[in-house]
């Protein structure tokens, strides 16, 4: 075969695409949102990382964002629980509001905005405590249990939730690091449920795990979803077809689309998602 024959052609790019900021195209409200955020801008010194991006979260839906490395998804996300303030030059613009209440108002309280939207980060971070004091933590901190029943009533109920009691029952005094991986992030998800939030954010819970504690993961959101609004941040498209209602594409600060993820993957609406969603670029 001929050396030329064996070079490579170019990876296709998409056609320089104007984006109308402000613009999505798509579903990107709801009639019962959860969050409602309005010309939402997030700037990291004088870069703007966020520009100009309205959307509303549903109650009790699955939303997946993805999009490029880079495109803004987890920068987003993290506005969702103020994550974004312990960054020192990180400036938030727009309204943001869960259920009708100024998220950054100076007067919110950080700790029960938190409590109301957990995060499940990208690699399991389990505290160097025993798996019933990690779950416990934060009912003990908040005050949800006056008695050691109640706390063992809370535990043990969370951890069935995150599919993880049978896996754990005869071992609670076990250190947590001492678990698998998939294991210490399904226990990140009891610890973040355990103070009864609202709404669980997860920044790509899946990205350092193996298929098969994947699928378990994937089995728990939609499992969990019947009560808790669920933001997912996922670079899987295929994830994001399997476990979200709804998926937004994100690129290059912007909000490009967000429409249910059966559209989004068979009929995109705008040009950047379709380049996107069959490899052009990514």
């Amino acid at each position: 075969m001929p050396e030329a024959d064996l070079i490579k052609a170019p990876i296709e790019r998409p056609a320089d695409t104007v984006i109308e900021e402000g613009k999505t195209v798509g579903v990107p409200f709801s009639d019962d949102p959860k969050f409602q955020l309005r010309n939402v801008e997030v700037f990291y010194g004088e870069t703007r990382a966020i520009k100009n991006i309205s959307l509303d979260i549903a109650r009790n839906e699955v939303i997946a964002f993805i999009g490029p490395s880079g495109c803004g998804k987890s920068t987003f996300l993290r506005c969702l629980n103020r994550m974004n303030d312990s960054i020192e030059n990180c400036r938030i613009k727009g309204s943001l509001l869960l259920d009708g209440q100024d998220i950054y108002d100076p007067k919110r309280d950080v700790v029960e905005l938190r409590a109301r939207v957990g995060m499940v980060f990208q690699k399991p971070n389990p505290f160097p405590k025993s798996i019933y004091d990690n779950v416990a933590y934060g009912p003990r901190i908040h005050g949800l249990a006056n008695r050691k029943s109640d706390l063992d009533d809370i535990v043990e109920n969370s951890l069935r939730k995150a599919g993880l009691w049978n896996e754990v029952k005869d071992r609670l005094d076990a250190m947590a690091t001492g678990m698998s991986g998939g294991q210490q992030q399904r226990l990140c998800i009891a610890r973040a449920i355990a103070v009864s939030p609202e709404v669980v954010l997860m920044d790509e819970p899946c990205s350092a795990l193996d298929p098969i504690a994947t699928a378990r993961i994937e089995e728990l959101i939609a499992e969990l979803s019947e009560s808790y609004t669920i933001v997912i941040v996922t670079h899987s498209m295929q994830q994001a077809a399997r476990v979200s209602n709804r998926t937004a594409y994100f690129h290059l600060g912007h909000l490009v689309e967000v429409n249910d993820t059966s559209k989004v993957f068979t009929m995109p609406e705008h040009e950047l998602t379709e380049s996107y969603i069959t490899g052009r670029f990514g």
